[in-house]
């Protein structure tokens, strides 16, 4: 989901509501800690240099349990984002922390902000000599017993 996308989806909302993607929803209580741009240079297996932008919000629970962010709150906060920081119309990337701080993409359900997982992925397939779809393991047939003969039980 690009930023102009949730600028839209908010003012149509009551609440601000993030659900992972089991179903678990991020406490009622969280704050955005966090709006920011992050650019991210570097260079793949197959020696290509890459450029990826994405507009980063960072999820926190914290012990304040009468906390509620609302729709008009946070888009506050998106627009100071735009104006101080110059953000641009990239695709969201939400940071929230479980065992560790994880990155998730973000989607929308009608209702709530779901956090879809991300996934590693080679860039540069080609150079490595990766297929480009996962080969088809072979069919497994079954093994039968001819003329009372198995095989590997040394009767042939």
């Amino acid at each position: 989901m690009k930023l102009s996308s949730i600028k839209e989806i908010l003012p149509s909302l009551n609440n601000v509501a993030f659900q992972l993607e089991d179903g678990t929803f991020v406490p009622e209580h969280f704050h955005v800690t966090e709006v920011g741009q992050i650019t991210k240079k570097f260079i793949d297996c197959g020696g290509v240099i890459r450029t990826e932008k994405v507009v980063n919000f960072q999820l926190w629970n914290a012990n304040d349990f009468e906390h509620r962010l609302k729709p008009d709150k946070l888009l506050n906060i998106i627009k100071l984002s735009e104006e101080k920081l110059g953000i641009e119309d990239a695709e969201i990337e939400v940071e929230y922390q479980s065992i560790t701080i994880g990155k998730y993409n973000l989607d929308f359900n009608e209702k709530t902000f779901v956090l879809k997982s991300k996934t590693t992925a080679c860039l540069a397939r080609d150079a490595c000599g990766i297929p480009l779809e996962k080969q088809k393991p072979l069919p497994k047939f079954p093994i039968t017993n001819v003329n009372g003969c198995a095989p590997e039980s040394g009767c042939c």
